[in-house]
């Protein structure tokens, strides 16, 4: 199943709570994030926040961001011990990062602090009970061994510079991958991810993915990885419904050379390299397609034999009198603007 992204309503840095319109906000199917910059802002309120972290589920949150020139303390989470989804992030330091050994209640946790000191911290036994993990690691090597003990979780941000990244393979029940520059190690170990769904590789550096064997993932995302140039596997994603790829100035082509049943979304961003894409033919499904800044020659792709369920076609070059024509060419040809 599709990873579903919710609303996100951000509460930043309050002098009081609005408890009906925080519920009100959940009841409508969104998350709701108290948020703050500055100790200054948090001094007074966080019990309060507490109180709504222990009667609410996970989809409300507590944020503490920035905190410019500071060291994030945090030992202030000894204050909210019943929250369950908890950011850290866009902070460059913390101290007393052991405090998160005693939240028992964490469901989500997204960690990014650029100097990261303990490299070990996956090792606290509270985060084991983490269904959903975003992590990034830029100035110190973060040690992923850990988690061969998370057997809850779902989704899976990680990022940055780590070690032992093949320990992935342990979470059975992992169904959302995202890999976030992450240079050259290999990925053989997302062959036995058995209910992955979803693969994002985002920036850092690797030729191609070869390695990925046939799967059934239903989303596969390609963005500014640096060197990458071969996608002849692409069949390999053989239940795809959706493929997206951007920002690849170096991948020449994609084709599809065997039937791809279930493919209906292809987005294809800024790949200034890329001259050719053929084999639409084999993706019956195929409904919607936005290609844009390509060197795809508009006149040689749609000459080619197109999927009769192809309704939604997108081609932009960047020059906007090419893109007026090209655009009035496919409104005569009757397909429809891609629509979100």
């Amino acid at each position: 199943m599709r990873k579903k992204w919710k609303r996100r309503i951000l509460i930043n840095n309050p002098a009081t709570l609005d408890r009906v319109q925080i519920k009100q906000d959940l009841r409508d199917g969104n998350q709701v994030i108290v948020q703050f910059s500055h100790p200054d802002f948090y001094g007074s309120i966080l019990e309060e926040v507490d109180e709504l972290c222990a009667s609410l589920d996970e989809n409300f949150g507590v944020r503490f961001y920035a905190h410019y020139s500071l060291s994030f303390d945090d030992r202030t989470l000894l204050r909210i011990p019943h929250v369950k989804m908890l950011h850290l992030d866009s902070l460059v330091q913390a101290h007393h990062t052991e405090t998160l050994a005693v939240l028992e209640h964490l469901c989500s946790l997204n960690l990014g602090i650029y100097e990261l000191e303990n490299t070990d911290i996956l090792g606290f036994d509270s985060l084991r009970s983490l269904r959903d993990l975003v992590i990034i690691s830029d100035k110190r090597v973060l040690n992923l061994e850990y988690f061969k003990a998370f057997s809850q979780l779902e989704h899976l941000h990680v990022g940055g510079k780590v070690k032992n990244l093949d320990a992935i393979d342990n979470l059975e029940d992992l169904n959302y991958l995202a890999l976030h520059s992450i240079s050259k190690l290999p990925l053989h170990f997302v062959n036995r991810l058995k209910k992955l769904k979803q693969l994002r590789i985002l920036l850092g550096g690797r030729e191609h993915i070869q390695e990925i064997e046939e799967n059934e993932f239903d989303h596969l995302e390609i963005c500014r990885i640096r060197g990458f140039h071969d996608l002849s596997n692409i069949t390999n994603f053989r239940v795809l419904t959706s493929l997206m790829i951007e920002d690849q100035a170096q991948l020449r082509e994609i084709s599809f050379d065997r039937r791809m049943e279930a493919l209906e979304e292809i987005t294809i961003s800024n790949c200034k390299g890329l001259t050719r894409l053929s084999g639409l033919e084999q993706l019956p499904s195929l409904r919607k397609l936005r290609i844009s800044r390509t060197a795809v020659d508009f006149d040689s792709f749609i000459r080619q034999k197109l999927p009769a369920a192809l309704s939604e076609v997108e081609f932009m070059t960047s020059k906007s009198k090419a893109d007026q024509e090209i655009q009035a060419s496919l409104v005569k040809m009757g397909f429809q603007n891609w629509s979100i």
